[in-house]
């Protein structure tokens, strides 16, 4: 691993003079994800590591479930170097699978459940997957995966799985799924860990090196193409650690609502992984939603809570918190997307009301770097600022398309380099080189794609992506992939997506369509656009409208003039 990340002359740091008693530079641990957590574990003991639906799970319980999992993966014959692909939102086996997978030496693919099945099959060759781990009520997606592309192993598990029986027998019977027991490459979760029984893990166990791939998610990049992000355990442990410092306050025995999935980055980096480095409880939300998102809160009296803007967004238009105290909160950060200064302003007042001792922070990050690399400081707030750069992690602003830094105040591409950086794409050698450079000062510099501008002590601003992207609910969501889809429709000519302003999603996905000649437009040809859509398309991802055209503005070079669109839309939103 290159350790571009120290020995920088802090002259090159103007946020030193705003950093306080935080320290700029860490000692970092020597090993991988699974052996950090498990020391952890050794440690702590019966302190709660996970709560899940109101049961609670102990440090060595966390640490005897990651070893019966690894060694279920061992008995269907997972190796050092394959890929697992976890499709599971926030229940403990998502937790337990992560390090088992590590403690073997193999890498975890982690995607959205939600994914579409064509975007399924996508993820699984982009890393040469061919073991799958979901919920039995997306089964009927995985069987349909099938049928296009070899799997080896399916396994099935359920939201209540670990609740013990009487619990988990009650959520089967509220929830039916059908699952093909004849599939045979179907394991249940108990042949799982029953098979794993008959495994001498010792003889199995790797101890990777914090340099090694440990974790793959999946993201757009710099050019909006989906790839696979390559991270290390440094990544993770280094995150987690910086977290720690910035967060201003002790983890350890802390307790953090997880409601940021573990497919993503923020949820899996700061709200699991750093919480169970750090010797905290991570509570894990399965299904957001506003209702149950404030009962959690006040059920378990999080000391940190992390989310999107529309999470907060949802939290002060819904009267499910009046008359709670939040004094218990700790530390409330935003991530994922841009936070507003009107909505910043708005829920710090709604945390005033409650009693909170905080307001909410701001951070910025990319997946490219797992998530967060800068966080507004614990005692200093600058209107619009995404605030400083964490620990042993250097910023700097080039003129866009460049390597060449900008003066202070100038607005150019965000670029950085520190601890959390990606490995790289998998096996994507023009992206690493289009995204991976080495400056004049000869340093390695993760080039964002995003427009910012740094003032002279060091604050960072962050103002648009430079890559074409929507962001909706906190997820990315990227038009020409969407494009692609909905012109395979046998009856569309050609197709522009856009972003649209929404109050509570930040964006929501709009799409014009112009027909092909003999196509004329009526209710049944525009739901059969829509049901291709559904096919094809993850349900955060669906366009909420399809407008039909003649024909879509153009640029002077003859291209789709989207921009325009955009105005066009946006404008009728805000008349509306």
């Amino acid at each position: 691993m290159e350790t571009n990340f120290i020995n920088k002359p802090e002259k090159e740091a103007p946020w030193l003079g705003h950093y306080g008693n935080v320290p700029f530079h860490l000692d970092y641990p020597d090993c991988s994800i699974a052996d950090m957590v498990l020391s952890t574990a050794e440690r702590e003991g019966k302190f709660p590591a996970l709560s899940y639906m109101g049961k609670l799970f102990s440090y060595n319980t966390l640490r005897e479930k990651i070893d019966a999992a690894a060694a279920g993966f061992v008995a269907l014959g997972i190796k050092k170097g394959d890929a697992v692909t976890i499709c599971l939102p926030n229940v403990p086996q998502a937790v337990y699978l992560l390090y088992a997978l590590d403690r073997i030496g193999a890498v975890a693919s982690m995607i959205h459940p939600l994914s579409a099945v064509t975007e399924i099959i996508y993820y699984l060759k982009e890393v040469d997957s061919h073991t799958i781990v979901t919920l039995d009520q997306f089964y009927d997606k995985i069987a349909e995966v099938e049928k296009e592309y070899e799997l080896t192993n399916v396994l099935i598990t359920t939201a209540a799985e670990e609740l013990g029986f009487i619990k988990s027998t009650a959520f089967k019977l509220i929830n039916k799924n059908h699952v093909d027991k004849k599939d045979p490459r179907l394991v249940t979760w108990r042949k799982f860990l029953a098979n794993g029984k008959n495994v001498n893990l010792n003889e199995h166990i790797v101890h990777m090196s914090p340099d090694e791939t440990a974790v793959i998610l999946f993201s757009g990049g710099t050019t909006g193409v989906t790839k696979a992000i390559q991270l290390s355990s440094m990544n993770f442990n280094a995150l987690g650690l910086q977290t720690a410092n910035m967060c201003h306050d002790e983890i350890r025995h802390k307790r953090m609502l997880a409601a940021m999935p573990v497919f993503h980055g923020f949820g899996l980096g700061v709200c699991i992984h750093t919480m169970l480095e750090l010797g905290g409880t991570s509570i894990l939300v399965p299904r957001f939603n506003p209702k149950s998102y404030a009962e959690l809160i006040k059920t378990e009296k999080p000391n940190f809570i992390a989310g999107v803007p529309t999470l907060f967004e949802a939290i002060t238009r819904n009267p499910y918190l009046d008359g709670e105290k939040l004094d218990f909160l700790r530390g409330v950060f935003s991530g994922g997307d841009s936070l507003s200064i009107e909505l910043k302003k708005r829920f710090d007042a709604f945390l005033e009301e409650h009693g909170a001792p905080v307001h909410v922070r701001e951070g910025y990050g990319t997946t490219e770097c797992v998530t967060a690399s800068c966080l507004t400081p614990y005692t200093t707030e600058r209107e619009g600022s995404i605030g400083l750069p964490y620990p042993d992690t250097y910023y700097t602003i080039c003129a866009v398309g460049t390597n060449n830094p900008v003066p202070f105040g100038e607005l150019g591409e965000i670029c950085l380099r520190g601890p959390s950086v990606m490995i790289g794409y998998l096996n994507r050698p023009e992206e690493n080189a289009n995204t991976l450079r080495v400056h004049a000062d000869g340093y390695t510099w993760l080039h964002t794609g995003d427009l910012g501008y740094m003032d002279s002590d060091g604050f960072i601003y962050f103002k648009q992506r430079i890559k074409r992207m929507i962001v909706t609910s906190g997820y990315n969501v990227y038009p020409s992939q969407l494009e692609n889809i909905i012109d395979a429709h046998e009856a569309v000519q050609m197709s522009c997506v856009i972003g649209v302003k929404d109050p509570y999603k930040i964006q929501k996905v709009k799409a014009y369509v112009v027909l092909k000649k003999g196509y004329t437009y009526s209710d049944e040809l525009k739901e059969s656009i829509f049901e291709h859509c559904r096919k094809n398309i993850a349900k955060y991802a669906m366009p909420y409208d399809i407008e039909f055209r003649e024909e879509l503005p153009k640029t002077l070079v003859g291209k789709v003039a989207y921009t325009a669109l955009e105005k066009e839309a946006n404008s009728e939103q805000g008349a509306a």
